[in-house]
């Protein structure tokens, strides 16, 4: 893997200089996707279609970070999400820095349409957070509740800036939301989104995916670039509000 910019020739890099390069210094909104060369969110109706070795890579490492990992409820089922685990490395790793042995999973969901008994919440290594609005079912929080920890944000639609305030009072200072597009386009929207992790895979997909955001239209933001990487032809970009604001230490 090389670096590519900032600097005026590729550059190699390291576990280490990946960590110096991405470790957040500070609280911390970081969305994390990957996308074709021609703008698909998926192959097949899955992102895995879209994944290499160098977007994993960066995927694991990402999550050694997180104090808390975000997710849209019908991304997590799509997309079959088990309770989260890291390995011994990037445990130590986060237990020398003052971190939780996990990051906390954090689902969004309106209508609470989730299932008590997926893995990706009863087999969770530390509580579980849910996050929905006023107006979701009552009998589906109760259900939810014996899983995870239930937080009512917003009546009809959640709401997303005062859930964030609330996860950062409860120790997850940095979120990593790794999708949906729906909730990428409602963290957009609300003005959240600090920091994009974009990885772009060296292939076509054709017509017919979607884009990696979606939802009603939302003002534009301005991003600027921090860091861009390669390997065997993938592209891994990272852009901030402030490219300084994510440098690690």
């Amino acid at each position: 893997m090389y670096r590519i910019w900032p600097v005026p020739d590729p550059v190699p890099v390291d576990d280490a200089g990946l960590i110096e390069l991405y470790r957040p210094a500070g609280p911390l909104l970081r969305v994390n996707f990957v996308t074709s060369v021609d703008g698909a969110v998926e192959v097949e109706g899955y992102s895995e279609g879209l994944q290499t070795p160098a977007d994993q890579r960066i995927f694991q490492l990402l999550r050694m970070f997180a104090d808390g990992l975000m997710v849209g409820a019908g991304t997590m089922r799509h997309e079959g999400y088990v309770g989260i685990r890291l390995d011994g490395k990037r445990r130590a790793w986060r237990a020398e820095h003052g971190l939780d042995p996990y990051p906390r999973l954090v689902v969004v969901s309106r209508r609470l349409d989730l299932d008590p008994t997926n893995p990706a919440l009863c087999e969770a290594p530390v509580r579980p957070v849910v996050i929905t609005g006023a107006d979701a079912p009552p009998d589906r929080r109760t259900a939810l509740s014996a899983v995870a920890d239930v937080l009512v944000h917003g009546e009809r639609e959640v709401d997303l800036a005062a859930a964030l305030a609330q996860l950062r009072e409860l120790g997850m200072a940095h979120v990593l939301c790794e999708g949906g597009p729906h909730l990428f386009g409602a963290l957009t929207a609300a003005d959240l989104v600090d920091e994009v992790c974009l990885t772009v895979s060296p292939m076509l997909a054709g017509p017919g995916a979607g884009r990696i955001t979606a939802g009603p239209a939302a003002q534009v933001r301005e991003l600027a670039l921090a860091s861009a990487l390669t390997d065997n032809g993938t592209l891994l970009l990272r852009y901030a509000r402030n490219a300084q604001m994510t440098m690690g230490d």
